[in-house]
């Protein structure tokens, strides 16, 4: 048996006991055994990060800072980041099971978010409005207040600090709640903070389960600002808690992201991108191409091409340099996933490839699901509506662009496209027609912390990313002066 580690929370810039004792394991997801544990934090803990923050905000150490000195803290963050980021990429491999390679590009890369945004904090400007008379008037732009971030389980840190690096440069204070499944990242990251002269207090960790540590995080009245990455489900409840304040939130919520190929595409390329689209990180992504729409001018081709790609797919410790798709992050999620594939079925779906769990050893221990494509589906069966998160690849046939815009088009969620086609003019009149934040043209999952991200209808609102981002963690205030001495008319 595996000794298993106890973290704590961080509060006020160390780790503290939680008030409660109770903890959740989280299991390696490789083995099926557990490895760290971490507190299920109650309302009294949560009062306490929020406090913190709310100190950290009033504090001259954080409030009075110039915004070129926390672009240069900020900077430093991305530099320690960047130091640790071949032993965090481990720790999260472990944790999620997605596989080292991907992870450490994952963890490579953030420092660029940290490098971006502080280059932020000094260019906030405000803007003068033009009046008549003697009245001037002009705006400021400002920190929120206290941001409260809930971060997922499958890419716990980038999606931490795709929260924390726009709200820290704009100067607010932040209470992260990750994933009672994937806390381990962030606890190992967040010292960090501390080391590149983030005051005490503007970055708080609370851990625990969803209706404990993050029912009380989003009601408490110290919290300005709600920012989610989750399922519809779990965006609605935050929703409707946040207007009982009307608190301000920022929604990234799920997807069934529509993958079109043309007949004039590259074959080799498309089936290339819809494997990866879908089978790069076990399907646990929120922009997967989970339904893939292949002209009927090519439909056997490029299907039999990202059928011999799934089957080569290796599955395997994540931590293995060779392994190509890990395991399911947790047992219920494996379980949703095998669930969504037998229904696929019973509605009449016709399983191509995969759709079993891995039953060989030693994989057979973790919570494996092989590469999945259904075919014969029909855009109004539930395996193409609902959001599986998981490796299965619902395949449909059309005839001609219109029906293929109307067909992806028709469903609840709106966050992502890929469109493959050699016909320009028809890229971006598709890109135009689609009803989708993000699309890709002869590419996918291609994101940048200079652009925006976000998603449209059941996917949420609000921006991640780029200049939008800080907009969303700034609030604009209006102040006006009467010049004249005796006060006007």
């Amino acid at each position: 048996m595996t000794e298993v580690k106890r973290y704590e929370m961080f509060v006020n810039g160390e780790f503290v006991d939680a008030a409660t004792d109770e903890y959740v394991a989280s299991i390696d997801p490789t083995t099926g055994e557990p490895w760290y544990e971490t507190p299920d934090a109650g309302a009294a803990d949560v009062d306490r990060a929020v406090r913190a923050a709310r100190a950290a905000l009033e504090d001259p150490a954080w409030r009075d800072l110039s915004p070129s000195r926390r672009g240069h803290i900020l900077r430093r963050v991305g530099d320690l980041l960047g130091e640790q980021a071949e032993r965090l990429a481990r720790i999260e491999s472990r944790d999620n099971g997605k596989v080292l390679r991907e992870v450490a590009g994952q963890m490579a890369a953030l420092p660029e978010q940290w490098e971006y945004f502080a280059g932020w904090p000094d260019k906030l400007y405000g803007s003068v409005v033009p009046t008549v008379g003697s009245r001037h008037n002009y705006l400021l732009r400002e920190p929120v207040g206290v941001a409260a971030a809930i971060v997922p389980w499958n890419s716990p840190l980038t999606i931490a600090v795709t929260k924390m690096a726009p709200a820290l440069a704009a100067g607010n204070a932040v209470v992260v709640k990750p994933s009672e499944h994937t806390a381990a990242s962030l606890l190992e990251f967040v010292p960090l903070l501390t080391e590149a002269g983030v005051p005490p207090g503007v970055v708080n960790v609370v851990t625990g389960l969803g209706p404990t540590a993050g029912e009380a995080l989003v009601t408490h009245p110290g919290v300005d600002l709600i920012s989610l990455t989750g399922g519809p489900a779990t965006g609605r409840h935050i929703a409707h808690r946040a207007a009982d304040r009307l608190v301000r939130t920022i929604l990234e919520l799920g997807g069934k992201s529509p993958n079109i190929v043309f007949a004039d595409a590259d074959p080799e390329r498309a089936a290339a991108g819809i494997a990866a689209g879908i089978f790069a990180a076990a399907g646990q992504t929120c922009v997967a191409g989970a339904r893939c729409f292949l002209h009927e001018d090519v439909y056997d081709d490029v299907l039999d091409r990202v059928a011999a790609r799934a089957a080569s797919i290796k599955l395997g410790n994540p931590l293995d340099e060779e392994t190509e798709m890990g395991p399911l992050a947790f047992a219920g999620h494996m379980e949703r996933v095998l669930g969504m594939v037998e229904r696929g079925r019973a509605e009449g779906a016709v399983v191509r490839a995969g759709g079993v769990r891995v039953a060989t050893e030693p994989l057979a221990r973790g919570y494996f699901v092989e590469p999945t494509i259904l075919e014969g589906v029909d855009n109004q069966m539930t395996i193409a509506r609902e959001e599986v998160f998981g490796p299965v690849l619902s395949v449909l046939r059309f005839r001609d662009e219109a029906e293929v815009v109307r067909q992806a088009n028709d469903t609840p969620f709106g966050l992502a496209a890929g469109v493959w086609t050699s016909d320009l003019s028809r890229a971006h009149r598709v890109a135009r027609d689609l009803d989708a934040a993000n699309v890709w043209i002869n590419t996918y999952r291609r994101l940048s912390p200079v652009s925006a991200f976000g998603g449209f209808k059941e996917s949420g609102y609000g921006k991640e990313g780029g200049h939008a981002a800080m907009l969303e963690y700034t609030r604009e205030k209006n102040v006006w002066i009467e010049l004249e001495e005796d006060g006007g008319g």
